[in-house]
């Protein structure tokens, strides 16, 4: 029978969702264990999405070439860094080199993110206290990072998150979208136009139907897009839909193949639509290279 962690032996009924070796600490500072090991409905639901998303990112790093100072990896919208935290005490504690970025707006969540990994000895776990376009700029970035994950990254974020992994030459992107709302607007600016132009239209007619189809639009844009910048792009459910509605997950990995088809249906799309004037610059590259 195998011997129990320390991390286990500190309490006798640990849930089993919390695996051999890891922090009880973190889990309780992330208030998904409380104070004496237990596990609520709730916290089991968050846990096992980042777990989910983890064995899809512990698969990418694993692919990477060896380096001596590791793998990069950049969090944007990163929140209390639940998944950051996690990664690193599954990943990287035990690999020992090798560092991941915390991007996040909000000042009160990254300096608690920053108390916690210096508590937790999580020495090379950095928190920057910016937005994620700012963050493409900053001097305390590396100028290439390995893997760029988004998590439920809202509206615009996951656009910013893919243009930070295209001028940071990003090996692998992980993005879990969330309520995008952008292409909903642009399709009602000419709606009324539109119904009498295509019946395509009929799609977003009824406002229920413009958030979804926007919704959809916006993530087959983003693969498009990313297939024409050299990556190879799947598409999958991050966990069942009981867990979360906001469920689809973008796996995007550079074979340096750009699609200049996928740019080009990128634009088709936009026009197809009636949303170039305004999407279109979202897409700069995709829609240089098929203008070229």
């Amino acid at each position: 029978m195998k011997k129990r962690s320390a991390a286990h032996s500190a309490f006798s009924g640990l849930p089993p969702e919390v695996r051999p070796g890891q922090s009880v600490e973190l889990l309780q500072q992330l208030h998904i264990l409380t104070r004496d090991g237990k596990l609520n409905q709730d916290s089991r639901r968050k846990l096992k999405q980042v777990y989910h998303l983890f064995q899809f990112i512990e698969k990418l790093l694993l692919e990477l070439p060896a380096s001596d100072s590791g793998p990069t990896l950049a969090d944007h919208g990163a929140g209390k860094s639940y998944l950051g935290f996690i990664i690193y005490d599954l990943f990287f504690k035990a690999l020992g080199h090798g560092t991941i970025y915390g991007i996040e707006t909000r000042s009160e969540l990254v300096e608690s993110s920053r108390q916690l990994a210096q508590r937790l000895g999580f020495e090379r776990m950095r928190f920057l206290n910016v937005s994620v376009v700012e963050s493409t700029q900053s001097e305390e970035m590396p100028a290439q990072i390995d893997v760029v994950t988004a998590l439920h990254a809202c509206d615009t974020a996951t656009d910013d998150a893919i243009a930070f992994g295209l001028q940071k030459k990003a090996r692998c992107m992980v993005l879990v979208p969330c309520c995008q709302a952008e292409l909903a607007r642009a399709l009602n600016q000419n709606k009324a136009l539109n119904l009498q132009r295509t019946p395509l239209a009929e799609l977003w007619r009824h406002p229920l139907h413009t958030r979804e189809v926007g919704s959809q639009l916006t993530n087959v844009l983003r693969c498009l897009y990313l297939e024409s910048q050299g990556y190879q792009v799947t598409v999958t459910e991050l966990v069942g839909w009981e867990h979360s509605m906001k469920n689809e997950l973008i796996l995007a990995k550079y074979n340096g193949q750009k699609k200049r088809s996928s740019g080009e249906r990128l634009q088709a799309l936009l026009q197809e639509f009636g949303v170039e004037a305004w999407m279109g610059a979202r897409y700069p590259l995709a829609l240089n290279t098929s203008a070229g």
